[in-house]
């Protein structure tokens, strides 16, 4: 059932969209990403934009992609996990992870829910160098992003993963949803121990908003050994990457994650292999 829509796009009498829902979007490189891939690959039916969606508007915005004119969606911050209820079904993935970032029809028009968060960062992580088995990390954030990165991460073959949330109901709910393997322990942000738990880590993972604004951190002063790598989400150089690099942690942004699990999306809305390096050439040219 689940794979890529199975709708016409080359014979479609009119041009069709792809959105982007989330709150904010406008700083969004994806529509300058996605349709330099579809120029790419000659779909000159297709069209990406990025559709600015409170919550309170979230329900007919997912209404709306059932029309002939929307082939799927992808879905952001902050509505990854409100989303599911609004689908038909999710991929078995998705389900477990409990978040959804994208969206495609299946045979019939049913709306189907997807995470390409999960693969587009161990992809990325992976081009960056980054050995996870037996490895120890430590996760900002317990929202839909963090929750993909820590499927991923925990079947990566860790040693260790600690999830460090704000309120620690939340963290503990998500270590309680990956089942105890590898070692998952939860914790505040402001716990005592978190400092020595960081020193101790071969990977420190921001999967939260904070850094979109320039003096945004979740951590002021990151205490990583020279050995760990810091990986930020937010797909531009942070405060908490800066303050990593100044003491001399490798660091890595999210760009790279938000090319993966674009293209991934791209292969279901579309069923084609997706343009890595036109995908990558655009969101350069966006960055600079």
């Amino acid at each position: 059932m689940f794979g890529h829509s199975t709708f016409n796009i080359q014979h479609s009498t009119f041009t069709m969209q792809i959105i982007l829902i989330g709150d904010p979007v406008a700083h969004s490189r994806s529509p300058a990403m996605q349709n330099a891939a579809l120029a790419h690959l000659g779909l000159s039916r297709l069209r990406y934009a990025a559709a600015h969606t409170p919550l309170a508007d979230l329900p007919a915005r997912v209404a709306a992609l059932r029309g002939p004119e929307y082939l799927g969606a992808n879905v952001t911050l902050p509505h990854k996990q409100a989303v599911i209820a609004l689908l038909d079904d999710l991929e078995p993935e998705a389900a477990k992870i409990g978040a959804v970032n994208t969206i495609y029809k299946a045979p019939g028009g049913a709306l189907i829910g997807a995470n390409t968060d999960a693969p587009g960062l161990l992809d990325d992580l992976r081009e960056g160098g980054a050995d996870l088995a037996g490895r120890s990390a430590v996760l900002l954030g317990a929202s839909g992003a963090a929750r993909a990165a820590a499927f991923a991460l925990a079947g990566a073959g860790l040693a260790r993963l600690t999830i460090a949330n704000r309120g620690l109901a939340r963290a503990e709910a998500l270590a309680a949803d990956l089942g105890g393997a590898p070692a998952i322990r939860a914790v505040a942000l402001d716990d005592p121990g978190l400092p020595a738990i960081i020193a101790g880590a071969d990977l420190l993972i921001n999967a939260t908003s904070l850094g979109w604004q320039a003096d945004e951190t979740p951590l002021p002063d990151p205490p990583v050994s020279p050995h760990a790598l810091v990986y930020d989400m937010v797909y531009r150089e942070t405060r908490l990457l800066r303050a990593a690099a100044a003491r001399g942690a490798r660091t890595r942004d999210g760009a790279g994650m938000l090319v993966h699990q674009g293209a991934l999306a791209l292969t279901r809305w579309t069923g084609r292999d997706a343009p890595l390096a036109v995908m990558w050439a655009a969101f350069v040219d966006c960055r600079l």
